[in-house]
């Protein structure tokens, strides 16, 4: 039995970093019907909708691994990350959103995982506490940062660009990340 946990945990991490590859070449939109049908572009892609998926459906050890996998990829000189990759990338104020992926995905998939958490209310509730972790990762890099000088911008400039402008899609997609997981753990018969 441990095999086939060991087996899928490594199975949904590696769904999941493919998602999150995939979700940082993706600019999410918002899809509007009316008479003439509208596609309104939002300021976010699909990475961190993809990586709070995979919590929720694979569950808090796979949502790590592909987190951790990501990030390894991205330090070790491949360009996925939003201003490219290194280990430069470390110096820069969008990294601490970058590091909150790894308690983010643990959290989302642990909430994920409880009893009674199988209808697109608590899913959306497990993602954005999810997306609340990652906020709070990157404003403490941004307030650490501008606390040591070490950026060019300002703190409340900084925040506008890596937060809070940001924050409404993303709100946004965590609901949509919810619906998906639903729809996802049912076709996979995966129960809470």
């Amino acid at each position: 039995m441990s095999d086939v946990r060991a087996l899928a945990s490594w199975c949904g991490a590696l769904a999941g970093l493919l998602a999150i590859l995939i979700g940082g070449l993706v600019p999410a939109a918002l899809f509007l019907p009316a008479p003439e049908p509208i596609l309104l572009p939002l300021p976010v892609t699909w990475q961190v909708p993809a990586l709070l998926l995979c919590a929720m459906v694979s569950g808090p050890r796979a949502g790590v691994m592909a987190a951790v996998g990501y990030l390894s990829l991205g330090l070790f000189s491949l360009p996925v990350f939003h201003g490219g990759g290194g280990l430069n990338y470390v110096l820069e104020p969008g990294f601490g959103y970058l590091a909150g992926f790894v308690p983010a995905a643990w959290l989302t998939g642990r909430l994920a995982q409880q009893d009674g958490m199988d209808d697109l209310p608590r899913q959306s509730l497990c993602a954005l506490a999810g997306l609340l972790v990652l906020q709070i990762c990157g404003m403490l890099n941004l307030a650490l940062g501008a606390l040591l000088g070490r950026w060019s911008l300002d703190f409340p400039e900084l925040l506008m660009q890596f937060s809070i402008g940001p924050l409404p899609a993303q709100m946004l997609l965590c609901i949509g990340a919810g619906f998906l997981s639903i729809v996802l753990r049912r076709l996979l018969i995966i129960e809470p």
